[in-house]
């Protein structure tokens, strides 16, 4: 048999911390490894699965794209996406009027820079601390952990950090000199926190004040994942510019970038050679139409209230805090959290860390009762078995 995980960790640079598991197959909630050993997916890429592994409405979509046409540069119009923007534009419910297309979250936030600084005239951004906004050379320079950046320094100049969640000294960081403000409505990598209400309204009223752009990172949050479409919902405030990415393709490459009216980039200053190919586009289509029709963003709210009701964190002294919002679940230990992700692998389920300290678990969107019991039953069992 060969060894996929050999191959990997030989040939691929050391950027990952292999778990030693190859998966190979994938349907609904459900992956495969190459042992044929089977395991509830609550890890879905990241949070890119929402609709599920294999989904069979993205992959007609992407199967009959293939057939048609793949690529199309942005200085031709198409009709994969064309009709994707016209649908993004309905699917978003805030005051939107421009986007662009790209490749991932990370792109999605280079653009944001470039459109702050060239809209603006101005230099510098705000991030949050603990916040992580990707690893290209402007989005780590917005991300707060050092173990992301040192390595790089220099980055990109006229970053910022405050801290999350404490409305006054994020305010105070906010000046005529800030180009935008980077915010997370639940930040992931940082340990699944979401945001208070009254944090996110004083920092969009200070953007208002100094003619910042607030600028929101749903790359995680977005599609359903939180119990809205978008996380910002919770917050009813209105983004200069959103950002898209993960489940936005149902598991194709995509991100997008979206600005409201009065922003824009003048022809030369952005482009991408795969951004808005008919394929990514196709996907997307048939992402938000699954999300639309079985309301996978009212499932995740509902599953998430099951979430709370079947566990308990004071039955393990081990739990220090149980944060959620929708399916996009954080439960922080006073301990290292990877030994129990390995018992809940052995028990057939795969959830991830935020941060050393947190198992988190985004399943996807349609994953049946069933799985989701089983799931929670696994995290419960290692909780009580390892230590």
């Amino acid at each position: 048999m060969t060894d996929f995980n050999a191959i990997e960790e030989s040939r691929s640079l050391s950027c990952y911390v292999k778990r030693g598991v190859a998966l190979v197959r994938g349907e609904g909630a459900r992956v495969w490894d190459d042992r044929g050993a089977e395991y509830i997916d609550c890890v879905t890429g990241h949070g890119v699965a929402n609709v599920g592994h294999a989904n069979p409405r993205v992959a007609e979509a992407i199967a009959k794209q293939s057939r048609t046409l793949t690529t199309c540069s942005g200085v031709f119009a198409n009709d994969a996406r064309a009709k994707l923007l016209e649908k993004l534009f309905d699917f978003v419910p805030f005051a939107m009027e421009k986007a662009f297309l790209g490749n991932s979250g990370a792109e999605a936030v280079e653009a944001a820079i470039k459109i702050a600084r060239a809209n603006t005239g101005r230099e510098n951004f705000v991030a949050a601390m603990r916040a992580f906004h990707g690893r290209t050379m402007g989005a780590v320079s917005a991300t707060h952990k050092s173990d992301y950046r040192d390595a790089f320094a220099p980055l990109v100049p006229g970053f910022r950090h405050a801290p999350f969640n404490n409305a006054e000294k994020f305010v105070a960081a906010i000046d005529e000199t800030v180009a935008g403000v980077f915010l997370e409505p639940v930040q992931g990598e940082g340990g699944v926190r979401p945001a208070d209400e009254a944090f996110v309204r004083a920092v969009r009223e200070r953007c208002d004040e100094t003619g910042a752009l607030l600028i929101m990172d749903e790359a995680q949050t977005g599609f359903g994942r939180t119990g809205k479409r978008f996380a910002t919902e919770y917050f009813d405030v209105d983004p200069d510019v959103l950002l898209l990415a993960k489940a936005i393709g149902g598991g194709v490459p995509m991100g997008a970038t979206m600005v409201r009216a009065g922003l824009d980039l003048t022809p030369g200053k952005h482009g991408s050679t795969f951004g808005g190919n008919p394929l990514a586009c196709a996907a997307s289509l048939a992402t938000i139409d699954e999300i639309l029709e079985r309301g996978l963003d009212k499932r995740a709210a509902e599953l998430g209230e099951r979430f709370d009701e079947r566990f308990d964190p004071a039955r393990h002294d081990v739990v220090r805090e149980r944060r959620r919002l929708g399916l996009m679940i954080g439960v922080e230990l006073k301990t290292k959290a990877k030994p129990y992700l390995e018992h809940m692998a052995t028990n057939g389920v795969l959830a991830m860390t935020a941060g050393p300290t947190v198992i988190r678990m985004l399943p996807p969107l349609t994953i049946e009762i069933e799985e989701f019991d089983r799931a929670i039953d696994a995290l419960d069992e290692a909780l009580r078995e390892v230590g």
